[in-house]
């Protein structure tokens, strides 16, 4: 009797084995998808930091530095006339254009690359001959995308801070809260530019920065908090469709919690939500790019 036992459990053995050598197959696989585009980062590492810090920096120098040091009073200087209501336009700023750049990291490192990877020469067919199901592969681009968004924020960091002639005021309220929002935000960028990627024809991708991605950063609350839309209700209302908003209210409530922002659950689980949806939307239009 127990040697009958023995042979009954050695299949269900056997298969637990096997599982777990394909686990163990697609993990190396999704490891040296993540290291191959970690050494092209790597090796364009100047070129990436440049595209970063240009926009940021030219704003932040037009608007917190050259601005308040001009003749003119308030009216030419939006930090005065923010600061006249009871805010910092400089401390506004810090997580917006953070939030910026973890948007558009994520956007650029998943849409423009698969506009080459899915134009004439597809170079996206040598990515899926790896052995890792075809949604995985999509999967590891999120990620990978993520890292930049979150290298792109801690380089706008010191930007955001130092650059204003008026100081910031800028503390950590909780890290566990502000290591969420970076995650997810991060993570969520990637899975929108993999939405948009895989949703536009790759001669059209560049029309999509001027469509979407700009109007979404304008009305994301990056330059003002998205309590100070109450007096305009239906687009305080209408700007929550829009990720980046709640990018922009998560660090704010982590960075500057001074300011009024959203509440730190909303924006946890809105992050989650979008996450969710635009992880599903990007993989099902990659599966149908690349099988279709």
């Amino acid at each position: 009797m127990p040697q009958l036992t023995q042979l009954e459990t050695t299949p269900l053995h056997s298969g637990q084995t096997a599982q777990g050598s394909k686990a163990m197959q697609y993990a190396r696989a999704f490891a040296g998808l993540f290291r191959r585009d970690l050494h092209v980062l790597r090796r364009e590492l100047f070129p990436f930091v440049i595209r970063v810090c240009m926009n940021p920096l030219l704003f932040l120098f037009v608007f917190t530095f050259i601005m308040p040091h001009m003749s003119g009073g308030a009216a030419m200087n939006p930090t005065a006339s923010m600061a006249g209501a009871g805010m910092n336009f400089s401390t506004v700023l810090l997580p917006g254009l953070m939030a910026v750049a973890i948007m558009f990291s994520g956007i650029a490192a998943v849409a423009l690359p698969l506009a080459q990877e899915f134009g004439i020469t597809r170079e996206i067919d040598d990515r899926v001959m790896c052995p890792l199901p075809v949604a995985a592969v999509a999967i590891e681009k999120i990620c990978f995308s993520a890292l930049q968004s979150i290298i792109a924020a801690a380089v706008v960091f010191p930007l955001a801070y130092y650059i204003p002639s008026t100081p910031v005021v800028a503390h950590v309220s909780s890290w566990p809260f502000l290591i969420a929002v970076l995650i997810l935000a991060s993570l969520t960028s990637g899975a929108l530019g993999l939405t948009i990627g895989t949703s536009v024809k790759p001669q059209q991708i560049g029309l999509i920065f001027g469509v979407v991605v700009m109007p979404i950063t304008f009305l994301g609350c990056v330059y003002y908090p998205w309590a100070a839309l109450i007096h305009i209700r239906w687009l305080q209302l209408g700007v929550l469709v829009n990720p980046i908003v709640y990018m922009s209210e998560g660090l704010r409530a982590a960075l500057t919690p001074a300011l009024p922002h959203m509440n730190q659950a909303l924006v946890l689980g809105m992050l989650t939500f979008f996450l969710l949806l635009l992880t599903w939307l990007g993989i099902k239009g990659f599966l149908r790019r690349v099988i279709g």
